[in-house]
């Protein structure tokens, strides 16, 4: 009930006043049974967005500091997320991974919509960063259609540590869905995973027309950390390159 009051009343009204999004492709979304959409993640906005836009009811896999805050503001923001149905995901230890992987699992098993971001964590210079194989376990496991969705001008919208975000029109471009069923009974092979996590961040890019790296983010935020604390330079910023 509250995430309709949400969708419909509140956030997403205000949402499309304040971005004005442009969407594309909404119809490779299917109407009913499980998907996965896997989009690239620019600003904190994201998790708004797409659900404001999408038709259906979509759970995200979010990480868990959203819901272990300290405070009265931790607790609102973990009361806030549980009640649009997110799921909190430890992302540090051994286990996360596959924690994260069967929440997933459980999500589509009731035949429902699971939104995802294969980088793991925002990207902090708008460039699309090297994507995580928990995408490809999930999609194959479950034998469901991935479509990829890109979020272009949310990063201009609501940078890295700005908290309000700017009235700026966004676009939101869903691509056609990928379906992986000659992978199927090789869920458990590393080169299989990588391939078809590669495959999904190759569509992402194809809409965003981000700069992409061959990296993990959370590998480059930390190399670009240890730089500053050494006395370096600040990190250049790479803004997204818009699509002609």
């Amino acid at each position: 009930m509250f995430y309709l009051l949400l969708k419909y009343v509140v956030l997403g009204p205000l949402l499309r006043l304040m971005f004005r999004p442009r969407i594309e492709g909404l119809e490779h979304v299917p109407e009913s049974g499980a998907a996965i959409v896997a989009g690239n993640h620019l600003s904190f906005s994201d998790h708004f967005l797409m659900p404001a836009i999408i038709k259906r009811r979509i759970t995200f896999l979010a990480k868990a500091e959203y819901f272990t805050g300290p405070g009265i503001k931790g607790r609102l923001t973990a009361a806030f997320f549980h009640s649009i149905g997110q799921i909190p995901v430890d992302r540090s230890g051994k286990e996360a991974g596959q924690a994260a992987i069967r929440e997933g699992l459980g999500v589509l098993r009731k035949g429902e919509l699971l939104g995802i971001y294969p980088e793991g964590t925002r990207s902090h210079d708008g460039r699309l960063y090297k994507g995580k194989v928990g995408v490809a376990a999930m999609a194959l496991k479950a034998r469901v259609p991935v479509i990829p969705c890109a979020m272009i001008g949310t990063f201009e919208a609501q940078p890295p540590g700005q908290k309000v975000p700017s009235f700026r029109k966004v676009t939101i471009r869903f691509g056609e869905p990928l379906d992986f069923s000659r992978y199927d009974g090789m869920d458990n092979e590393k080169a299989v995973l990588r391939a078809v996590t590669d495959e999904i961040m190759y569509a992402i890019l194809g809409l965003s027309g981000q700069e992409y790296v061959d990296k993990y983010a959370a590998v480059v935020k930390a190399e670009e950390a240890e730089r500053t604390a050494a006395g370096a330079k600040e990190p250049r910023k790479f803004p997204r390159m818009p699509l002609s």
